[in-house]
């Protein structure tokens, strides 16, 4: 008996764990970047916008990613282990402050780790709310950012008006200036890219003004993130720590009944999400505009959510999706209204494709809208010749809920997400 029982659930978990991962191979994914890549590059030549795949564009939507793909991580962080976090946009208030005080006053790696120390500090009152007296989640976090912003603002009135801080150009809305955190370009690539790419080849040149604005005028801040991205994957589904962890936002109470500490990793996990969300508003303090700013977040920590869930609650769709975030947000920094303009041909070439997937699914009714707002989006591009400024600056939010329709249909959250347990339950 004892044999069996050992020998039994162990294919079972596997197996379940497998199906999910599985979702698109390697290879599939190769191929959908590499249609994607041919698709952009031949809007690019047809409308004549370079600024599609330039190395500045690409090089701004990374900056611009940074922040929302943290904020993201950190929901991801927290909704593994079962606990909803509407928070993010307060705790990377939060982060932004930490990081502007502090950094003015002593140097701008105090003032990062102080961002990040502001986040985890929102992150374990979440935690105390929701896991320890069980308050809803979405009630706590709602509440975590009206606490941030108002307990910032009264802060910033405190120590930016007077004294040193007023003559060196604080106010109650900013704090002054902080040192910039050190950039650096990738040696011999740089040059090397942005020489292809001013030769406009199809393709090519694309592809290297891609590759161009990752590797040129980076942040050390980028870089943490992209470790703290593959550094979350491994952990969270590469070891025993992570298992248990998932298993909390899956089934506690069977975590539970196995001798996981469904509290600790609950607390660990919403901790390590609000220092995420601080380390995402400290490079809003310190990288892109070196000073708090009140209302610097732009609602980045909801389009993080966003994000987190067009990527299906894994780092690598995540990723993606803070990309495309980023990509469309550095729009209006960068001629936006005619590089908005060239993409309405992109939007109907999808719009198309999309139609005939609905239609070869017998989906009518879909796929005839479909092709009616292609049909729209072709005229709007053939009778003007740029998008306002306005429709640009709603660019990143329009995409985010394009996005968010779009991919509603394959999203599996965890099970246990935002369901209220309590200790014992297991038992």
């Amino acid at each position: 008996m004892t044999a069996t029982m050992t020998d039994t659930p162990p294919p079972a978990a596997p197996k379940a764990d497998s199906a999910v991962r599985s979702g698109r191979s390697l290879g599939q994914i190769l191929m959908i970047v590499a249609g994607a890549l041919l698709l952009v590059a031949a809007v690019r030549v047809i409308s004549g916008s370079d600024q599609l795949t330039s190395e500045g564009q690409v090089s701004a939507a990374l900056s611009l990613a940074v922040p929302i793909g943290l904020a993201g991580l950190a929901g991801l962080w927290s909704e593994r282990s079962g606990v909803v976090n509407i928070g993010l946009e307060g705790m990377m208030i939060l982060g932004t402050f930490g990081a502007g005080w502090i950094g003015w006053q002593s140097s701008p790696w105090l003032g990062l780790l102080c961002g990040v120390g502001f986040g985890v500090v929102g992150g374990l009152l979440h935690a105390v709310a929701t896991v320890t007296f069980g308050v809803d989640h979405i009630v706590s976090g709602v509440a975590i950012n009206l606490l941030a912003l108002g307990t910032t603002q009264y802060l910033a009135k405190l120590f930016f008006v007077d004294g040193k801080a007023a003559e060196e150009g604080g106010n109650p809305k900013q704090s002054p200036p902080v040192d910039s955190l050190p950039n650096f370009d990738v040696p011999g690539l740089s040059s090397g890219l942005h020489s292809i790419e001013n030769h406009h080849w199809f393709l090519i040149s694309d592809i290297a003004g891609i590759l161009g604005g990752l590797v040129t005028d980076l942040s050390v801040v980028t870089v943490l993130a992209v470790a703290l991205f593959v550094g979350s994957w491994w952990l969270l589904w590469r070891t025993a720590f992570g298992l248990r962890l998932r298993s909390c936002g899956e089934n506690p109470i069977a975590a539970e009944s196995l001798g996981v500490n469904v509290y600790k990793y609950k607390y660990m996990a919403v901790a390590v999400s609000g220092g995420l969300a601080g380390l995402g508003g400290a490079f809003l303090a310190l990288v892109t505009s070196h000073s708090y700013l009140e209302g610097q977040t732009g609602g980045r920590g909801y389009i993080g959510l966003a994000a987190m869930i067009f990527g299906n609650w894994r780092p690598g769709g995540l990723a993606m999706g803070a990309g495309l975030f980023g990509y469309s947000d550095a729009l209006q920094l960068r001629n936006g209204g005619e590089t908005v303009h060239a993409l309405l041909l992109l939007l109907f070439v999808l719009l198309i494709a999309m139609a005939g997937w609905k239609l070869y699914k017998k989906a009518h009714w879909q796929g005839g809208i479909s092709l009616l707002v292609a049909a729209g989006v072709l005229v709007w591009y053939l009778v003007t010749d740029e998008v306002p400024s306005d429709f640009v600056g709603a660019t990143p939010y329009v995409v985010t809920l394009l996005v968010l329709s779009l991919s509603a249909q394959r999203l599996r959250m965890p099970k246990a997400d935002g369901m209220r347990y309590r200790k014992g339950q297991g038992k």
